[in-house]
């Protein structure tokens, strides 16, 4: 039988811990601290790992019109198709929908209120947010870091 107190104990461990381990404990990759900081460029590291946000209108990804893939920066995940990439006007990479099974969300209180943080589902790293003023079909805007991405052109996926 599991002690209350081990149980209470890893409890508040994985509260302190913070988003990142949280993240990592649901991550199919997964990196040491260190391990991540050599793969990643600051910038990378800063976004992907520790939930930071590029200034708007840094990446050129936002204003990347051809054909292709965005995977993730951290594990090459495909994430989006760019027939679903349309521009939001906002200064980041925003699309109305990413490819199947990409990505994961949680909810994200850290900054003006409830917001619904999107993550990659293969290496747990930040990309972003979504919101629900984007176009149609779907309604929402995946407003995404263009540093947590890797633009790969070429036949993009069915939406």
């Amino acid at each position: 039988m599991i002690k209350r107190s081990t149980v209470l104990t890893a409890l508040a461990g994985f509260v302190l811990a913070g988003p990142a381990a949280a993240r990592a404990a649901t991550a199919k990759v997964v990196h040491s601290d260190e391990e991540w900081r050599k793969l990643l460029s600051p910038a990378a590291y800063t976004v992907l790992r520790h939930e930071g946000t590029e200034r708007a209108f840094s990446s050129p990804l936002d204003e990347e019109k051809r054909a292709g893939t965005y995977a993730c920066e951290g594990c090459d995940l495909a994430l989006f198709s760019s027939k679903t990439k349309f521009d939001s006007g906002t200064g980041w990479p925003s699309f109305w929908a990413p490819l199947p099974n990409a990505v994961g969300t949680k909810a994200d209180t850290s900054l003006f209120g409830l917001r619904t943080e999107v993550h990659c589902s293969r290496c747990a790293g930040h990309l972003g947010h979504v919101f629900d003023d984007g176009p149609k079909p779907t309604g929402l805007r995946y407003c995404m870091n263009g540093v947590a991405l890797r633009f790969r052109p070429g036949r993009a996926p069915a939406a």
